[in-house]
């Protein structure tokens, strides 16, 4: 998986703000899915207003969404093991790998082209409705969030992080500055937009979060 080299890029990476988690104007379109995999269930309709932890996350219209990126159950063959995260980054998708051949599939957006990366990894944490700190590199460009680099955003419906943020961590047990996040720009998903990381629209990753319990064995296949 040339992950060494994965981490190396990512150490340079993250000088130019990768864990920011920001958002791009350069936004590039989706790439066509090629792969025919049957859905089995699809969750259109869970997609509404969340009362989550006291805040008021609002409905997305889905409708709006192409429908290969809504949340369904897909058969998949693999020879991960149940609980694997695999993210196919040409094709947007994120699948939870579930027993019997089948996997949850979720639309996702990926890094903008010099953010991109590949490799494994595990997550090694994860937080409810995150606080969100941006690197200086970011600050620097973007005067604006500065003020975050420090404190930190609070969280809430505007913080880039959404929701849930899961920490993707090495072999060697150092942060690798990925997450795997939510996001109030549901309009992304499908695109590359974002400082390196793989944001989900926030019912999504409230999905994801609660079938995840963090560990080495919550392994993370990053596939370019």
């Amino acid at each position: 998986m040339r992950f060494r080299n994965a981490l190396l890029l990512c150490g340079l990476a993250a000088s130019i703000s990768l864990a920011g988690c920001s958002t791009s104007s350069n936004s590039s379109a989706s790439v066509n899915d090629g792969q025919k995999i049957a859905t089995n269930q699809i969750f259109t309709s869970n997609y509404g207003a969340v009362e989550d932890h006291g805040y008021a996350l609002p409905a997305i219209p889905i409708s709006k969404v192409n429908e290969k990126f809504h949340r369904q159950i897909v058969d998949y063959a693999t020879s991960e093991r149940p609980g694997t995260i695999i993210v196919n980054t040409p094709n947007r998708f994120l699948y939870y790998v579930l027993p019997g051949g089948k996997a949850v599939r979720y639309g996702i957006g990926v890094g903008k082209q010099g953010f991109a990366w590949e490799g494994e990894a595990y997550i090694a944490w994860k937080q409810e409705w995150p606080t969100w700190h941006p690197p200086k590199e970011m600050a620097e460009r973007k005067p604006e969030v500065a003020k975050y680099v420090e404190k930190g955003m609070e969280p809430g419906i505007r913080n880039p992080l959404g929701a849930r943020a899961m920490y993707l961590f090495n072999a060697e047990g150092k942060d690798t500055l990925f997450r795997l996040h939510g996001t109030p720009e549901w309009a992304s998903i499908g695109t590359a937009a974002s400082s390196g990381c793989i944001r989900l629209m926030n019912q999504d990753i409230i999905d994801l979060y609660s079938r995840v319990r963090p560990g080495r064995n919550a392994k993370v296949i990053v596939q370019q």
